[in-house]
């Protein structure tokens, strides 16, 4: 997840999130290997109508290559056998297979999936990235989700985010929640008189997430479809706050102008109206931010 024209997605990258899917330690029910649950049962199956939108390039081979840059738990990763896993994956297959199209995944850093997409080095960026005006200056978005800020504490009790004077909120170092939500939210505390929030910083976000399980911080603060997957692998030991803060679009970048955009955007919209979406979304833990309408560039700010 991003802010706009700042990052909350490369700042995660920089802090480098733990391989694996949120992996915590012996203390919880969360183990590596116990990957999602849940299935799809939706049929997925290719639209001759929206194959015909492909550019001719890629119709002729067959296969979307797409930049990504794991790990980005519950998003992107690999299992414990190197196999590349996650919500988008899923639902970047699934949006392939209704195009008539494999993937070829290709791992790169993170800054550099939106040139190499405009240079055609990739047909498709994916990557956990947030639908910008900013970047829809360069490539165009099909949008899929809609992330932003999350926040989970021990189930039986109850944080409100917006009242947390006094309390400990566990972060990763380097992200959003870590610059700017947690301090902005402490700062409203103290201008009112009341106690600062204490942040508690982890390196990695399955260790801000077991303070959390094991009651060291009050609450923890996440991107929401990561904060969702953690709550769902807790084995009920975290409930998951209501409210999402600072909503945005995610999306697929492609070359901009190129009716690969209009493809995969109509082939979510299809996956969207016949249920297998929110299957895919459901699996992962991630329902809260499920959209309803995919469309063409879709940023708000």
């Amino acid at each position: 997840m991003e802010v706009p024209n700042v990052g909350k997605r490369a700042a995660a990258v920089i802090a480098v999130l733990a391989a694996g899917a949120l992996a915590l330690t012996s203390c919880s029910s969360n183990s590596e290997t116990s990957g999602p649950t849940g299935s799809v049962s939706a049929t997925v199956s290719q639209d001759s109508a929206l194959v015909s939108l492909l550019p001719a390039k890629i119709k002729s081979a067959g296969k979307l290559v797409v930049g990504v840059n794991q790990p980005y738990t519950p998003n992107e990763y690999k299992d414990p056998s190197g196999k590349l896993v996650g919500f988008d994956v899923d639902l970047l297959d699934a949006t392939a297979k209704v195009l008539g199209l494999t993937t070829s995944y290709q791992e790169a850093d993170f800054s550099k999936i939106i040139p190499a997409v405009q240079a055609g080095t990739y047909d498709v960026g994916m990557s956990s990235f947030t639908d910008t005006k900013e970047r829809e200056q360069t490539v165009d978005f099909a949008t899929y989700f809609t992330a932003g800020e999350q926040w989970a504490y021990a189930s039986g009790k109850t944080v409100d985010p917006d009242n947390a004077c006094g309390l400990k909120v566990s972060v990763q170092t380097t992200t959003y929640e870590d610059t700017d939500e947690v301090p902005a939210k402490s700062k409203a505390c103290t201008d009112a008189g009341k106690p600062a929030i204490t942040k508690v910083q982890f390196d990695s976000q399955d260790d801000a997430t077991n303070a959390a399980v094991l009651g060291k911080v009050d609450a923890m603060s996440a991107d929401s479809p990561v904060t969702a997957y953690a709550v769902k692998q807790s084995g009920g030991k975290l409930a998951l706050s209501p409210k999402i803060y600072d909503s945005a679009p995610y999306g697929w970048a492609v070359a901009k102008g190129s009716t690969l955009g209009q493809a995969l955007q109509k082939a979510v919209q299809s996956l969207i109206d016949n249920g297998a979406y929110l299957q895919i979304c459901t699996k992962w833990g991630v329902q809260s931010g499920a959209i309803k309408t995919s469309v063409i560039n879709g940023a708000t700010g």
